[in-house]
């Protein structure tokens, strides 16, 4: 496995803020987010502070705003793997973010198929992040444990959602459920930035303050960099990419207005520029972290 996204410099490991393309494009007219042709908007995002796409189908348009790419996708069968990653590195793209089959194979299927995604990472020198995700194999934290201590290389797309809301985290003792997933924050190498609450997967956070998910979201964030910093060399860099989806896929909640028309309750724009400040922070935290316990 190709463990961490490394740019060829020699600068410290660092964050790296991109954002998910259905983040910026498709938005209602009632969202903030940049207009205009396609490579005017990515510009408009890299003038926001973003450094990356991740697409699939804007990938020329990506690049010619100066902006980096990373890929996504769901394989299913070892097959696919090798496949999938062929594609995504002859595409260009930094790394690659997976939906790994559907959660209901047995552990010998399981198996196989985490062995075929690591062998391909490697064969095609492009790293390859099993993302934490309802209906796939690590849909439970128990599961994914496991997997951590059968195959100590693999890494993940952290998109803690699915298991925040997914799993109820705040149904019982959420401080010792962090100590039991400490394996999978240790191996987390992107994260898809998406805050629920125990009821629903993506809700409005205002400005962010006062609300005790965004603390337990701000945590595991951290976490995850830290465990990123352990192992992190120059030039290695973890993308924090906001992946605030839309209605077709019934991530955003829609509610009436006073006209009656149902409209989001938030702007994914201005809430995906909030939470890269919010990554930033938890980044900061990090580094005193790590800095506390290597001393």
């Amino acid at each position: 496995m190709i463990s961490n996204c490394n740019d060829g410099s020699s600068r410290p490991p660092r964050l790296r803020i991109d954002i998910n393309g259905a983040n910026v494009f498709g938005l209602p007219m009632t969202s903030s987010t940049p207009r205009g042709d396609a490579v005017d908007v990515l510009r408009a995002v890299k003038t926001a502070g973003f450094e990356g796409i991740q697409t699939g189908s804007k990938v020329k348009e990506t690049r010619a705003a100066g902006l980096s790419v990373t890929g996504s996708g769901r394989i299913n069968t070892p097959a696919e793997a090798d496949e999938q990653a062929k594609a995504a590195k002859d595409q260009g793209c930094d790394c690659y973010t997976v939906h790994a089959a559907w959660g209901i194979e047995d552990d010998d299927e399981v198996a196989r198929l985490v062995d075929a995604i690591l062998n391909a990472s490697v064969k095609h020198a492009i790293p390859m992040y099993i993302e934490t995700h309802r209906a796939t194999i690590t849909q439970d934290i128990w599961r994914t444990v496991q997997l951590t201590k059968k195959f100590p290389h693999i890494r993940f797309n952290g998109d803690f959602s699915h298991y925040y809301t997914g799993q109820e985290m705040v149904y019982g003792n959420i401080e010792a459920k962090w100590r039991f997933m400490q394996p999978i924050f240790d191996r987390v190498r992107f994260i898809h930035g998406r805050i629920g609450n125990p009821g629903c997967m993506q809700v409005d956070i205002g400005d962010g303050a006062g609300q005790i998910f965004v603390d337990h979201f701000k945590e595991m964030w951290t976490r995850s960099f830290v465990g990123f910093l352990g192992s992190a060399k120059p030039g290695d860099y973890i993308s924090f990419t906001p992946e605030l989806l839309g209605t077709d896929n019934w991530y955003a909640r829609q509610f009436k207005n006073a006209s009656g028309e149902f409209v989001e309750e938030s702007d994914r724009w201005t809430q995906a520029i909030l939470y890269a400040e919010i990554a930033r922070q938890c980044w900061k935290a990090a580094l005193e972290r790590s800095k506390s316990a290597g001393a």
